[in-house]
C-alpha cells in the first residue's frame, strides 16, 4: 500500500502552558484530514515558526515570506504557519523551544543565545559598528558564518540574519547633545546586564522595566528616558510622552532566524538547501521593509513633534570611550573578534 508521511511540528503557547505538537502519522494517497480543504493535497510537512513581534513588524512580514518560499520552491511539499505576536510565548521561551524541538522554526534576537555560547555578547556590545553598512558586511561576511557554526551542537541551526535596526535614547528632559546631558538620568533598561553597564558608564542610572511598563514610567516620571529602535519608539506611543531622541546608534543588535536542529535532521539535504536559500531570500526582504518603516516612522515622529538630535563626530568618539570598559567586562576573551569586526571594510 502506498502510504505518505506527514509531519506536524510545533509547540503553541496557550494561557503560560506549552502544549507541543510534534507527531507523526500515515495518510493513504489523496488523504482526508481535518487540516486541509477537501480535496487539497496534504502537504508531506507542516512546521511551526514562531516570532513574538505584531503581524505587521517587519521581521513578522519577513516570516510569513520565508513560509510563502519555501510553500512555492518545495512544491507544496512543506508548509510553514507563522505564528505572531508572542502566541508561543517570549523570545526566550522561543529559543528555549526551538532548541528542544517544540518549535520548528523562528526568529530571535542574540540577546537570547548569549547563555548558549557567551560569544554572541560581542555583537551586542555599543557603538561596535561604524555604520548599518559595516554590520552587514561583517554578518554577510565570514565573521557573521563563524557565528551561526557557533551554534552548533546547541539544538538550533543558523539560516540567516534579521536586522533589529539601530537603538536610540531618547527623553522626558532635553535634547542629548553630549555625554554630559545624559548624566544622572534615570534610563530604564531591558534586564540585560550589559546594556544597564553601558548606561552607568555614560553616567546614567539604569533602570530594569518591564518592557510594558515604559510609557506608564515616562508620564509619571519615574525614569527620565529609555532606548529602543524607530518602529519600537512609535508602535509602543512612547514618543508621546518622550520627545527628545538622540541618534546615537549605540546598538544594533541583529536578529537570528533559526531552525530547530530536530527538525533539520528530518529533513533531505535538498530540502535543506532549499530552506536556507529562502531563508537568506527573506532576510533581503526583511531588512529592506525595516529600513522603509525607520525612515517613515521617522518622518511620521517629525511631523508629530518630535526633536530629533544627531550627535557631532567629536561626541561619537566620547560616547564610544565612555563605554569602553564595558569591552573588558563582557567581552575580553573575544577581544582578537572586536578587532577583526572593526578592521572589516
Amino acid at each position: 500500500m502506498n502510504k505518505r508521511s506527514i509531519k506536524i511540528g510545533g509547540a503553541v503557547l496557550l494561557a503560560g502552558a506549552v502544549i507541543t505538537a510534534s507527531f507523526s502519522f500515515f495518510h493513504k494517497e489523496n488523504p482526508s484530514d481535518s487540516l486541509f480543504s477537501s480535496g487539497e493535497q496534504a502537504p508531506e510537512y507542516v512546521f511551526t515558526y514562531a516570532d513574538n513581534q505584531p503581524d505587521d513588524y517587519p521581521t513578522t512580514q519577513g516570516a510569513k515570506k520565508f513560509a510563502e518560499l519555501v510553500w512555492e520552491r518545495t512544491e507544496g511539499r512543506i508548509k510553514i504557519k507563522v505564528f505572531s505576536g508572542g502566541e508561543m510565548g517570549n523570545e526566550n521561551e522561543i529559543a528555549e523551544q526551538v532548541q528542544y524541538g517544540g518549535i520548528d522554526f523562528a526568529r530571535v534576537s542574540i540577546m537570547t543565545l548569549t547563555d548558549v555560547n557567551p560569544k554572541f555578547n560581542v555583537l551586542q556590545l555599543p557603538y561596535l559598528y561604524r555604520d548599518e553598512t559595516h554590520m552587514w558586511k561583517v554578518l554577510d561576511g565570514e565573521i557573521g558564518d563563524e557565528f551561526m557554526n557557533d551554534l552548533k551542537g546547541s539544538g538550533a541551526v543558523a539560516l540567516s540574519w534579521y536586522d533589529a535596526g539601530a537603538r536610540h535614547f531618547y527623553n522626558t528632559k532635553r535634547p542629548i547633545e553630549r555625554v554630559e546631558d545624559i548624566r544622572k538620568m534615570r534610563i530604564r533598561v531591558a534586564k540585560s546586564d550589559m546594556m544597564a553597564a553601558v548606561v552607568e558608564a555614560l553616567g546614567a542610572k539604569a533602570v530594569p522595566l518591564a518592557y510594558s511598563d515604559v510609557y506608564a514610567a515616562l508620564e509619571t516620571g519615574y525614569i527620565d528616558g529609555a532606548e529602543n529602535n524607530w518602529p519600537s519608539y512609535e508602535t509602543m506611543n512612547h514618543y508621546e510622552v518622550a520627545k527628545y531622541i538622540t541618534l546615537d546608534a549605540h546598538s544594533r543588535i541583529p536578529e537570528l532566524q533559526l531552525a530547530s536542529q530536530a527538525t533539520w535532521d528530518r529533513l533531505s539535504e535538498k530540502d535543506r538547501e532549499i530552506i536556507k536559500q529562502c531563508g537568506e531570500e527573506s532576510a533581503t526582504y526583511e531588512r529592506q521593509i525595516f529600513t522603509e518603516r525607520e525612515q517613515n516612522v521617522r518622518d511620521r515622529l517629525i511631523k508629530a513633534g518630535c526633536i530629533v538630535t544627531e550627535l557631532s563626530p567629536a561626541e561619537q568618539i566620547r560616547f564610544r570611550s565612555a563605554v569602553m570598559t564595558v569591552y573588558q567586562t563582557y567581552c575580553k576573551d573575544y577581544i582578537d573578534v572586536v578587532n577583526r569586526i572593526a578592521q572589516v571594510q
